[in-house]
């Protein structure tokens, strides 16, 4: 297994990759930044203006390191890697059962069976810990409801009911989101999830983790030998990792959702270091985006023991370990594929 820790994250704008001999080096003019050995890397992902060498990017192509290029708000904009690993007969048989409505339907019903259960169990510890009674009320009764959601989910009998089930559990889920801040009410408020373009710090923050996450989704499913792209849940559309937004469902809650919470609760980010462009978009600056990319590989540290596995995780290995069960499950080695729910 690689180290998700290994992950480097280039920020500063201007600068430069490069390689010189089996080091990589970050430099900003004359001035080296950074350098690390190729070997101990296991991915590049560079954010706004940042120059890549070709050298480099050759050099990681042959080493399986792949080079991702965000916006510097963290939209995904490119992906440069070497030739699929995996065999073809397991891709083949992804898009067979992308093809076929009811192998579709059972595994998109597992990643959103994964995800709600995930909302409600962290409903239900943030309750059990909030000190104001009214708000931990409110987060039990939304747990509830989201058990409800849950147990309708068997019966939908089709792909798009079950986005419906989704939609509902999500919905439940950032209802009651600003009940669980409470490290800077004034700049943290959350009314509602908004995404092109996020609205406040609190959304900002969230489609930053989220395309942190789609990443690592997208790194596991091509370390396995699945085609990213190629989905269940989320329709087939050109550019869209359908299958990494399938994988990542069930982490949203677990690596994001609760990661953002944290960062503001423990006021490890300020409402300072985000600002209001002339669209409404809403961006962090540099200084507060180098501050979760920190932050980050730390939270990915974290061990737990595996509910499928019963073997002790990193939270960072969650998306690789996720990814092969699913490529058991597609060869036939498991019956279903089993999503991570948190216990």
């Amino acid at each position: 297994m690689t180290n998700p820790a290994n992950t480097l994250y280039v920020t500063t704008q201007g600068c430069y990759v490069r390689k010189d001999h089996q080091t990589v080096v970050v430099s900003e003019g004359e001035q080296t930044l950074f350098c690390a050995p190729l070997h101990a890397l296991d991915g590049i992902i560079c954010f706004g203006n940042v120059g890549v060498s070709p050298f480099l990017m050759h050099a990681c192509a042959e080493q399986g390191i792949a080079v991702s290029f965000l916006s510097e708000n963290g939209k995904f904009l490119a992906r440069v890697e070497g030739p699929a690993s995996g065999n073809v007969l397991l891709r083949r048989e992804q898009y067979r059962r992308a093809d076929d409505p009811i192998a579709c339907r059972e595994l998109a019903r597992a990643c959103v069976g994964g995800k709600l259960a995930n909302y409600r169990t962290c409903l239900r510890r943030f309750a059990r810990e909030h000190t104001e009674s009214e708000k931990s009320a409110s987060l039990d009764a939304s747990a509830e409801r989201l058990r409800a959601c849950l147990r309708s989910l068997p019966g939908a009998g089709t792909v798009a009911e079950i986005r419906g089930r989704e939609g509902e559990g999500s919905a439940e889920w950032f209802s009651v989101f600003d009940a669980m801040l409470h490290g800077d009410p004034e700049a943290f408020s959350f009314e509602k999830r908004s995404r092109r373009p996020p609205r406040n710090p609190v959304n900002a923050l969230l489609s930053f983790l989220y395309s942190l996450l789609l990443s690592d989704c997208s790194s596991a499913l091509q370390a396995v030998g699945l085609d990213p792209a190629v989905g269940f849940l989320h329709t087939d559309r050109p550019g869209r990792l359908s299958l990494a937004l399938d994988l990542m469902e069930e982490f949203r809650p677990v690596l994001a959702d609760r990661f953002a919470i944290a960062l503001i609760n423990q006021r490890q980010i300020r409402g300072a270091g985000f600002s209001k462009q002339e669209t409404g978009a809403v961006v962090m600056d540099e200084e507060t985006r180098k501050a979760v990319l920190v932050a980050w590989p730390k939270r990915k540290k974290e061990e737990i023991t595996h509910p499928f596995t019963g073997e002790k995780t990193r939270l960072g290995l969650l998306p690789l370990v996720q990814a092969r069960l699913l490529a058991r499950s597609m060869r036939g080695d498991l019956e279903v594929y089993p999503p991570f729910t948190l216990r």
